[in-house]
């Protein structure tokens, strides 16, 4: 009877979830999911591609596939601002059901500079959004007889389409300040980047079943994460922290990366690369603890996170929630940072 109930209980939060949008656990690592303002920020050119499976001991796995480009149209000026532009894309599969999301974005910013160290920038997200369903045969709440469930009672569920698309638009603005440059370096200087955004501005609607009134939540998100040195030693530490809101969902995420520098690199020469490992630990809030695994050389950066479940789902998960995937090509400006900001 108990798992009966469980089971139950999953698939309908299985399917309620699927209002929310899609993350990443290395949210450093999906800048367009945080927030359009990020586009250029980190350097000249940065290409990401991640991977995520989520909830394989429930049921059928979640997985999602992302990407992003950005880069800076015009290069970086203490004296003035530069545009910079990207595109992202995800593809989420979800459940017994099936049921996708596909998402191509594009995305605009411009960052101005408040004094040397400092900029305040201002990004726009554009794209189209597709959603489907592989498949109507679910079970529903209707068709549970009090022990176990009937298909063959009827769901009283009318499918208008099993596939349907809509156009989506955000907007956010993003604070940064660096005193880790070359030119400017000291011991005690570190970086700090903080931004809000908003997404889903025009409430697109997002229902399957006729009749049905499931328009869009604007989701409203921001954050804050810095990177400093720990003294004159070589160790670095990149603390973060997230808050998003959708609807009647939160989310708070907090952590920080502890990273150690092997090599920190030659901005003469050119022969001696940046190598630098991290390990991160973080807690979404009420859902996770994630650990976090970053690996840096020149550069290519190699991220892994894997999810440990706490929330009311561990009796199904068995605390197993998701593990991810992260390859980042991030080419900066011709100037060298003791603490990147991974």
């Amino acid at each position: 009877m108990k798992r009966i109930v469980l089971f139950f209980v999953v698939i309908v939060w299985s399917f309620i979830s699927t209002a929310q949008d899609v993350h990443f656990s290395q949210m450093r690592f999906s800048p367009f999911t945080v927030n359009p303002g990020l586009a250029g920020l980190e350097g000249k050119i940065q290409g990401i591609v991640n991977y995520r499976s989520q909830w394989n001991s429930v049921a059928a796995p979640f997985t999602t596939l992302g990407a992003s480009f950005d880069m800076r149209f015009e290069p970086f000026r203490r004296d003035g601002g530069y545009l910079a532009g990207g595109i992202n894309f995800f593809h989420d599969v979800a459940g017994d059901l099936n049921m996708t999301t596909s998402n191509v974005n594009l995305n605009l910013a411009y960052h101005l500079p408040i004094n040397s160290e400092s900029t305040i920038g201002l990004g726009m997200q554009a794209g189209y959004a597709q959603r489907g369903l592989g498949s109507s045969d679910g079970l529903w709440e209707s068709q549970y007889n009090g022990s176990t469930f009937d298909q063959a009672i009827a769901s009283g569920e009318s499918f208008q389409s099993m596939n349907f698309g809509h156009i989506d638009a955000a907007a956010g603005v993003v604070y940064n300040y660096n005193s880790l440059s070359n030119n400017s370096f000291n011991s005690g200087g570190f970086r700090l980047s903080a931004g809000l955004s908003v997404f889903h501005i025009n409430r697109p609607s997002y229902s399957f079943i006729t009749g049905g009134e499931d328009d869009l939540h604007m989701r409203y998100s921001g954050f804050v994460r810095g990177a400093f040195n720990l003294g004159d030693s070589k160790w670095q530490m990149l603390p973060g922290a997230y808050y998003q809101q959708q609807g009647g969902h939160r989310e708070i995420y907090a952590g920080s990366y502890f990273q150690y520098t092997i090599n920190g690199g030659s901005q003469r020469t050119g022969f001696k690369q940046n190598f630098s490992i991290a390990y991160g630990a973080y807690y979404r809030l009420g859902d996770a603890f994630v650990n976090k695994l970053l690996v840096n050389f020149a550069e290519y950066s190699i991220g892994m996170a894997y999810d440990l479940n706490v929330s009311s789902l561990t009796q199904a998960s068995r605390g197993r929630g998701g593990i991810e995937f992260m390859l980042r090509y991030n080419l900066t400006e011709m100037r060298t940072t003791r603490a990147r900001i991974n």
